[in-house]
């Protein structure tokens, strides 16, 4: 199968650098791709030229718009077509299934890599409050993050509240040294993390100065009304029943929330009920509350994350008893709005 591209400018950032996309692409897909100009070759087993072409067209059409291509969106449009490939199972490409989605933030735009990541970002523009659920890796905490911040610098909130339960992964870190705000600051870490990447530095402690954004820890939002702001939860799992209700019960006018986590990762102690898993059981069918179900399938960090993931569910599953409830939610299909 050969492809013809229309504008030989493109074709550099759409090859990378010593062709190292192409070289992604085949190593994904255990295909030959052989550039001639503006023509590439194809050659490989049916279903797996399909989709090369399928993610080959997606990234082509990404820098028609401009739009940067690195190592992770080639490995996410590869994974995207190879799925739809599979799913169809016909020799005509599959395409890339799914319109992309653009979160405007002031350092950079964010694109939704995969039909539920995008149907995420539509879900979290379109509704008061949206639960993420989902292993590692699947753009829960980044994307709900670049949509509050997109959604700040337009002006539609006032303030960003970025919350997380200061519940230690599996450790005893013991007393740590500093003042409230350095003892809490590790919990959310990730959290200034994803800010930086999508404002300025200066402008990031600005706001914080300011008010306009506040990364705090669960505790501190006892007894608060929230109005006029983002609200994001993250790693909510391990929160607790009584912790969850408290926070979902701050929203107030004109306030969304997003909450965020994974329930294969509980960090709570023994025989404690995650509130997160409690929250989805008690919310399904909530009139404006959306749901998010993520599977290692949308995983877009290291290649080698999705492996690891399926690898930690396989032997989780021929771990467990038969009829054993475990961690898991069951893995639903796009993000949906219920009501």
């Amino acid at each position: 199968m050969r492809i013809e591209f229309d504008d030989n400018r493109l074709l550099p950032f759409l090859y990378g650098e010593h062709d190292q996309n192409l070289a992604r692409i085949e190593q994904e897909l255990a295909v030959s791709l052989v550039p001639r100009g503006n023509l590439l070759a194809i050659s490989g087993r049916p279903e797996a030229v399909a989709a090369a072409r399928a993610a080959l067209e997606t990234l082509y059409e990404r820098a028609r718009r401009g739009q940067p291509i690195d190592l992770g969106e080639v490995y996410a449009a590869t994974r995207n077509a190879a799925e739809a490939a599979r799913r169809d199972n016909v020799e005509e490409p599959p395409g890339p299934g799914f319109e992309p989605l653009v979160v405007h933030t002031r350092k950079r735009d964010i694109v939704a890599r995969s039909p539920r990541q995008a149907a995420y970002v539509r879900a979290m523009q379109e509704h008061g409050l949206v639960f993420a659920l989902g292993p590692a890796g699947t753009g829960k905490t980044y994307l709900a993050v670049a949509t509050a911040v997109s959604t700040l610098v337009n002006g539609e909130v006032d303030r960003l509240i970025l919350s997380r339960p200061a519940v230690e992964a599996g450790e005893k870190l013991g007393f740590l040294p500093g003042d409230l705000r350095e003892k809490v600051d590790p919990y959310l870490r990730p959290l200034y993390d994803a800010l930086h990447d999508m404002l300025p530095g200066n402008i990031v402690m600005k706001r914080l100065a300011d008010g306009d954004i506040e990364v705090a820890p669960l505790a501190f939002m006892r007894g608060r009304t929230l109005a006029n702001a983002f609200i994001i939860l993250d790693e909510a799992q391990n929160t607790t029943v009584g912790q969850m209700k408290m926070a979902l019960t701050r929203m107030g006018e004109n306030s969304r929330m997003v909450v965020t986590g994974d329930l294969t990762q509980v960090d709570l102690p023994p025989g404690v009920r995650s509130g997160l898993r409690d929250a989805a059981e008690v919310l399904r069918g909530v009139e404006g509350v959306a749901f998010a179900h993520f599977t290692d399938a949308d995983v877009v960090r290291h290649p080698l994350v999705t492996q690891v993931v399926r690898a930690y569910d396989a032997h989780e599953r021929a771990r467990r008893a038969p009829g054993e409830a475990g961690n898991e939610m069951p893995a639903g299909p796009a993000p949906q709005a219920k009501g």
